[in-house]
């Protein structure tokens, strides 16, 4: 198994690695990670990279990360999930003239984009906050800046479905380039992984001896 890391302020950086036998990803990305130049780049990674060590190598790089979090970090997904639903339920809340709204809702920031392709109509919604106080945890997560939320809507055939997902980031507050820093990672999940997977079979290869599979993987990504 190998893993490839994407990163670049004005380009774009390639790293490959294989895993180690007897090993996995988590171990793995540190090692990664110092390939690259991260100076001033933001590095995004999946819910398997949500761990303590890989971001304060990215902090330590001079880098922002923004990680997805999932039930791998039970708890603090939980504690994101409830915090961010319950500010934008008073973000958007209804009140009389002159009500008391509260911080985390007033500096919530909110951006919407919308996509329509091939009969299906997707409306994205991010969410950012700046507001820590509630997470005990807070000092355990290098440069934690700002938790964030996307729900992404989609409408096709009739049917409307609503996911919500959820991230740790060291960005500081600005809804634009979080919703960004998502959108690019997302891109690279369709764009690149899609392609390597359907159109190069590269679940399929057997190369394993030496350096050939980390060379071939290499190529593919080139390519």
């Amino acid at each position: 198994m190998e893993i490839s890391a994407w990163a670049g302020s004005n380009g774009l950086g390639l790293g490959q690695l294989k895993v180690a036998d007897k090993s996995n990803e988590i171990t793995a990305v540190p090692e990664l990670l110092r390939v690259l130049e991260l100076s001033g780049c933001i590095v995004t990674l999946d819910a398997m990279g949500c761990q303590k060590k890989i971001a304060k190598e990215i902090v330590e790089a001079d880098a922002d990360h923004v990680l997805a979090l999932k039930g791998n970090q039970e708890t603090v997904h939980a504690e994101v999930k409830s915090f961010l639903e319950a500010t934008v339920e008073e973000k958007q809340r209804r009140r009389p003239k002159g009500a008391m709204v509260p911080k985390a809702a007033q500096t919530l920031q909110a951006s919407q984009t919308v996509e329509k392709d091939h009969g299906r109509l997707e409306t994205r919604r991010y969410y950012q906050s700046d507001c820590l106080e509630w997470f005990a945890d807070q000092e355990k997560w290098a440069g934690l800046a700002s938790p964030g939320m996307v729900e992404s809507v989609r409408e096709l055939a009739g049917k409307t479905t609503v996911e919500r997902r959820y991230y740790l980031s060291s960005l500081k507050l600005g809804v634009e380039t979080f919703a960004r820093a998502v959108r690019g990672h997302r891109g690279v999940e369709n764009n690149l992984h899609w392609v390597l997977d359907v159109c190069f079979g590269e679940d399929q290869r057997r190369a394993r001896e030496g350096h050939a599979a980390e060379n071939l993987a290499t190529l593919r990504r080139l390519a």
